[in-house]
Protein backbone atom coordinates (compact mmCIF):
# COMPACT_ATOMS: atom_id res chain seq x y z
CA UNK A 1 0.00 0.00 0.00
CA UNK A 2 1.28 3.51 -0.66
CA UNK A 3 -0.14 5.41 2.38
CA UNK A 4 3.37 7.11 3.84
CA UNK A 5 1.79 7.35 6.66
CA UNK A 6 0.91 3.94 8.85
CA UNK A 7 -0.76 5.64 11.63
CA UNK A 8 -3.47 5.93 9.12
CA UNK A 9 -4.18 2.36 8.79
CA UNK A 10 -4.96 1.88 12.49
CA UNK A 11 -7.12 5.05 12.42
CA UNK A 12 -8.91 3.77 9.54
CA UNK A 13 -9.26 0.12 10.70
CA UNK A 14 -10.78 1.77 14.24
CA UNK A 15 -12.77 4.30 12.54
CA UNK A 16 -14.34 1.62 10.11
CA UNK A 17 -14.22 -1.23 12.28
CA UNK A 18 -12.35 -3.34 9.69
CA UNK A 19 -11.59 -6.94 11.25
CA UNK A 20 -7.85 -7.81 11.02
CA UNK A 21 -8.70 -10.59 8.04
CA UNK A 22 -10.11 -8.14 6.09
CA UNK A 23 -6.99 -5.69 6.45
CA UNK A 24 -5.00 -8.10 5.48
CA UNK A 25 -6.56 -8.19 1.86
CA UNK A 26 -6.60 -4.53 1.99
CA UNK A 27 -2.82 -4.50 2.34
CA UNK A 28 -1.62 -3.56 -1.21
CA UNK A 29 -4.63 -0.50 -1.39
CA UNK A 30 -5.12 2.99 -1.63
CA UNK A 31 -7.25 4.64 1.04
CA UNK A 32 -9.33 5.96 -1.48
CA UNK A 33 -9.70 2.03 -2.83
CA UNK A 34 -10.48 0.96 0.77
CA UNK A 35 -13.43 3.78 1.12
CA UNK A 36 -14.53 3.25 -2.15
CA UNK A 37 -14.82 -0.82 -1.26
CA UNK A 38 -16.18 0.24 2.26
CA UNK A 39 -18.75 2.12 1.04
CA UNK A 40 -19.51 -0.14 -1.87
CA UNK A 41 -20.84 -2.64 1.28
CA UNK A 42 -22.59 -0.39 3.03
CA UNK A 43 -20.09 0.85 5.42
CA UNK A 44 -22.08 4.50 6.54
CA UNK A 45 -18.66 5.34 8.68
CA UNK A 46 -16.88 5.02 5.10
CA UNK A 47 -19.25 7.03 3.22
CA UNK A 48 -19.33 9.66 6.13
CA UNK A 49 -15.42 9.23 6.27
CA UNK A 50 -15.06 10.05 2.33
CA UNK A 51 -17.31 13.15 2.30
CA UNK A 52 -15.51 14.53 5.82
CA UNK A 53 -11.80 13.99 4.78
CA UNK A 54 -11.81 16.59 2.25
CA UNK A 55 -13.68 19.16 4.24
CA UNK A 56 -13.67 18.74 7.70
CA UNK A 57 -10.00 19.50 9.29
CA UNK A 58 -10.51 17.57 12.62
CA UNK A 59 -11.27 14.58 10.66
CA UNK A 60 -8.08 14.74 8.47
CA UNK A 61 -6.44 15.39 11.60
CA UNK A 62 -7.36 12.10 12.94
CA UNK A 63 -7.04 10.64 9.70
CA UNK A 64 -3.19 11.14 9.38
CA UNK A 65 -2.43 11.81 12.52
CA UNK A 66 -1.17 15.48 11.88
CA UNK A 67 -0.51 16.19 15.51
CA UNK A 68 2.73 14.39 14.98
CA UNK A 69 5.80 15.96 13.24
CA UNK A 70 6.89 12.91 11.42
CA UNK A 71 3.71 12.60 9.93
CA UNK A 72 3.40 16.44 8.89
CA UNK A 73 7.06 15.77 7.20
CA UNK A 74 6.17 12.90 5.13
CA UNK A 75 3.10 14.93 3.12
CA UNK A 76 5.68 18.43 3.00
CA UNK A 77 7.87 16.41 1.79
CA UNK A 78 5.84 15.55 -1.36
CA UNK A 79 5.34 19.34 -1.83
CA UNK A 80 6.71 21.92 -4.37
CA UNK A 81 8.82 24.65 -3.10
CA UNK A 82 6.13 26.82 -4.25
CA UNK A 83 3.34 25.23 -2.00
CA UNK A 84 6.33 25.30 0.92
CA UNK A 85 6.44 29.35 0.23
CA UNK A 86 2.44 29.80 0.90
CA UNK A 87 2.92 27.54 4.18
CA UNK A 88 5.72 29.56 5.83
CA UNK A 89 3.47 32.95 6.68
CA UNK A 90 1.39 30.52 8.49
CA UNK A 91 4.25 29.93 11.44
CA UNK A 92 4.45 31.53 14.30
CA UNK A 93 7.27 34.11 15.32
CA UNK A 94 8.96 31.38 17.82
CA UNK A 95 8.90 28.60 15.07
CA UNK A 96 10.55 31.28 12.38
CA UNK A 97 13.29 32.01 15.22
CA UNK A 98 13.71 28.17 15.48
CA UNK A 99 14.23 28.74 11.83
CA UNK A 100 17.04 30.54 11.98
CA UNK A 101 19.15 28.14 14.11
CA UNK A 102 19.54 26.37 10.95
CA UNK A 103 22.35 29.38 9.89
CA UNK A 104 25.28 29.67 10.93
CA UNK A 105 26.43 33.28 12.57
CA UNK A 106 28.05 34.68 9.39
CA UNK A 107 24.54 33.21 7.60
CA UNK A 108 22.35 35.37 9.94
CA UNK A 109 24.88 38.62 9.60
CA UNK A 110 23.99 38.38 5.58
CA UNK A 111 20.05 37.79 6.25
CA UNK A 112 20.50 40.87 9.26
CA UNK A 113 21.99 42.94 5.84
CA UNK A 114 18.96 42.28 3.62
CA UNK A 115 16.29 43.46 5.94
CA UNK A 116 15.58 47.30 6.55
CA UNK A 117 17.53 49.44 8.35
CA UNK A 118 15.10 50.10 10.77
CA UNK A 119 14.34 46.72 11.75
CA UNK A 120 17.90 45.96 11.97
CA UNK A 121 17.83 49.20 14.07
CA UNK A 122 15.66 47.41 16.21
CA UNK A 123 17.40 44.36 16.44
CA UNK A 124 20.96 46.22 17.81
CA UNK A 125 18.55 47.84 20.62
CA UNK A 126 17.95 44.04 22.05
CA UNK A 127 21.46 43.39 21.93
CA UNK A 128 23.18 46.98 23.10
CA UNK A 129 22.27 50.04 25.05
CA UNK A 130 22.86 53.26 22.75
CA UNK A 131 25.96 53.76 25.12
CA UNK A 132 27.44 50.39 23.90
CA UNK A 133 26.23 51.17 20.16
CA UNK A 134 27.89 54.23 20.27
CA UNK A 135 31.33 53.00 22.02
CA UNK A 136 32.01 50.23 19.42
CA UNK A 137 30.39 51.82 15.99
CA UNK A 138 33.87 52.33 13.90
CA UNK A 139 35.19 56.16 14.32
CA UNK A 140 34.16 57.27 10.58
CA UNK A 141 30.36 56.16 11.07
CA UNK A 142 30.47 59.19 13.72
CA UNK A 143 32.41 61.28 11.55
CA UNK A 144 30.22 60.34 8.63
CA UNK A 145 27.20 61.04 11.19
CA UNK A 146 28.25 64.26 12.56
CA UNK A 147 29.73 66.03 9.38
CA UNK A 148 26.73 64.28 7.15
CA UNK A 149 24.12 66.66 5.28
CA UNK A 150 21.54 65.04 7.23
CA UNK A 151 23.00 66.67 10.17
CA UNK A 152 21.13 69.58 11.99
CA UNK A 153 24.17 71.95 11.91
CA UNK A 154 22.27 73.92 15.04
CA UNK A 155 21.35 70.60 16.58
CA UNK A 156 24.90 69.55 17.06
CA UNK A 157 26.25 73.54 17.81
CA UNK A 158 23.86 73.21 20.62
CA UNK A 159 25.12 69.94 21.73
CA UNK A 160 28.59 71.43 21.45
CA UNK A 161 27.95 72.86 25.03
CA UNK A 162 28.90 69.69 26.66
CA UNK A 163 33.02 69.64 25.07
CA UNK A 164 34.90 71.03 27.42
CA UNK A 165 36.66 74.39 26.06
CA UNK A 166 39.87 72.40 25.87
CA UNK A 167 38.83 70.75 23.32
CA UNK A 168 36.84 72.96 21.55
CA UNK A 169 39.96 75.22 21.40
CA UNK A 170 42.15 72.36 19.98
CA UNK A 171 39.78 71.89 17.27
CA UNK A 172 39.31 75.41 16.41
CA UNK A 173 43.58 75.96 16.49
CA UNK A 174 43.23 72.19 14.36
CA UNK A 175 41.78 74.51 11.55
CA UNK A 176 42.45 78.02 11.49
CA UNK A 177 46.49 77.23 13.26
CA UNK A 178 46.08 80.27 15.72
CA UNK A 179 45.23 79.99 19.20
CA UNK A 180 41.55 79.99 19.81
CA UNK A 181 40.57 82.36 22.64
CA UNK A 182 37.41 82.62 24.29
CA UNK A 183 34.70 81.01 26.35
CA UNK A 184 32.38 77.99 25.47
CA UNK A 185 29.87 79.94 23.91
CA UNK A 186 32.38 82.20 21.97
CA UNK A 187 33.98 79.08 20.81
CA UNK A 188 31.10 77.58 19.85
CA UNK A 189 29.85 80.74 17.35
CA UNK A 190 33.21 80.53 16.09
CA UNK A 191 32.86 77.05 14.85
CA UNK A 192 29.74 77.49 13.93
CA UNK A 193 30.75 80.47 11.28
CA UNK A 194 33.34 77.94 9.81
CA UNK A 195 33.27 77.49 5.94
CA UNK A 196 31.64 73.71 5.41
CA UNK A 197 35.04 72.17 5.07
CA UNK A 198 36.54 74.15 7.61
CA UNK A 199 33.23 73.13 9.98
CA UNK A 200 33.54 69.45 8.71
CA UNK A 201 37.28 69.23 9.43
CA UNK A 202 36.93 70.66 12.68
CA UNK A 203 34.11 68.09 14.08
CA UNK A 204 35.99 64.93 12.59
CA UNK A 205 39.29 66.85 14.29
CA UNK A 206 37.49 66.42 17.97
CA UNK A 207 38.99 63.53 20.12
CA UNK A 208 37.30 60.15 19.85
CA UNK A 209 35.74 60.09 23.13
CA UNK A 210 34.71 63.65 22.83
CA UNK A 211 33.40 62.46 19.23
CA UNK A 212 31.54 59.85 21.25
CA UNK A 213 29.90 62.21 23.86
CA UNK A 214 28.95 64.05 21.37
CA UNK A 215 27.24 61.89 18.51
CA UNK A 216 25.49 60.22 21.97
CA UNK A 217 24.19 63.69 23.10
CA UNK A 218 22.49 64.10 19.95
CA UNK A 219 21.35 60.27 18.58
CA UNK A 220 19.74 60.23 22.40
CA UNK A 221 17.16 63.27 21.27
CA UNK A 222 16.94 61.74 18.28
CA UNK A 223 17.53 57.84 17.59
CA UNK A 224 15.96 58.19 14.06
CA UNK A 225 20.09 58.97 13.40
CA UNK A 226 20.62 55.47 14.78
CA UNK A 227 19.45 54.56 11.11
CA UNK A 228 22.25 56.61 9.55
CA UNK A 229 25.01 54.09 10.97
CA UNK A 230 25.85 51.65 8.29
CA UNK A 231 24.37 48.10 8.02
CA UNK A 232 27.74 46.43 7.61
CA UNK A 233 29.14 48.65 10.64
CA UNK A 234 26.25 46.85 13.00
CA UNK A 235 26.67 43.36 11.16
CA UNK A 236 30.27 43.35 12.37
CA UNK A 237 29.85 44.42 16.06
CA UNK A 238 26.97 41.55 16.47
CA UNK A 239 29.57 39.35 14.96
CA UNK A 240 32.27 40.32 17.22
CA UNK A 241 30.08 41.22 20.44
CA UNK A 242 27.34 38.57 20.37
CA UNK A 243 26.77 34.83 20.40
CA UNK A 244 24.64 32.92 17.94
CA UNK A 245 21.74 32.29 19.67
CA UNK A 246 21.96 35.68 21.74
CA UNK A 247 21.55 37.25 17.95
CA UNK A 248 17.93 35.15 16.66
CA UNK A 249 16.70 35.79 20.23
CA UNK A 250 17.28 39.44 19.63
CA UNK A 251 15.74 39.37 16.22
CA UNK A 252 12.03 38.03 17.51
CA UNK A 253 11.27 41.82 17.13
CA UNK A 254 11.96 41.93 13.30
CA UNK A 255 8.45 42.19 11.64
CA UNK A 256 7.30 38.38 10.73
CA UNK A 257 7.43 39.57 7.39
CA UNK A 258 10.77 39.64 6.93
CA UNK A 259 11.73 36.64 9.02
CA UNK A 260 9.45 34.69 6.41
CA UNK A 261 11.77 35.70 3.52
CA UNK A 262 14.55 34.41 5.57
CA UNK A 263 13.21 31.05 5.34
CA UNK A 264 13.44 31.45 1.49
CA UNK A 265 16.94 30.97 2.13
CA UNK A 266 16.97 27.55 3.82
CA UNK A 267 16.87 24.25 1.32
CA UNK A 268 13.55 22.64 1.15
CA UNK A 269 14.66 19.67 3.06
CA UNK A 270 15.53 22.38 6.40
CA UNK A 271 12.28 24.75 5.45
CA UNK A 272 10.74 21.33 5.85
CA UNK A 273 11.48 20.52 8.88
CA UNK A 274 10.87 24.25 10.45
CA UNK A 275 7.43 23.84 8.84
CA UNK A 276 6.64 20.68 10.67
CA UNK A 277 6.32 23.43 13.90
CA UNK A 278 2.92 24.88 11.75
CA UNK A 279 -0.27 24.55 13.88
CA UNK A 280 -1.82 21.34 12.97
CA UNK A 281 -5.24 23.10 12.51
CA UNK A 282 -4.00 25.47 10.21
CA UNK A 283 -2.16 22.56 8.21
CA UNK A 284 -5.27 20.28 7.97
CA UNK A 285 -7.07 23.67 6.45
CA UNK A 286 -4.48 24.57 4.28
CA UNK A 287 -4.55 21.04 2.97
CA UNK A 288 -8.36 21.21 1.82
CA UNK A 289 -8.43 24.56 1.21
CA UNK A 290 -5.05 25.31 -0.69
CA UNK A 291 -3.56 21.95 -1.60
CA UNK A 292 -6.44 20.03 -2.43
CA UNK A 293 -4.01 18.56 -5.00
CA UNK A 294 -1.67 16.92 -2.01
CA UNK A 295 -4.17 15.95 -0.26
CA UNK A 296 -5.67 14.02 -3.12
CA UNK A 297 -2.32 12.35 -3.63
CA UNK A 298 -2.24 10.63 -0.57
CA UNK A 299 -5.91 9.78 -0.49
CA UNK A 300 -5.33 7.78 -3.95
CA UNK A 301 -1.82 6.51 -3.02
Amino acid sequence: MSIAISSTLEYLQSRLQIPEAKMQIYAEKSLEEILELEAAEGNQAAIQLAADMFSDPNQLIELFQLADPENKLVILQSMSSAQLEKLVPMLETDDLLQGLQFFTQDGLMDLLKDIPQEELVKTVFQMFSEQQIIEFMPEKELDKLLTGIDMDKDVLLNNLKSIPEMYLQQIIESVTGEEAQGNSAELINQIGQFGDLEYRNAISNLQLVQKQELTLSITSGDPKLYEKFSADSYVNIIRREREKDETIKSMAVIKPEYLQKMMDKLPDDLLNVVITQIDTEKFADALINTFPEVLAKFIAG
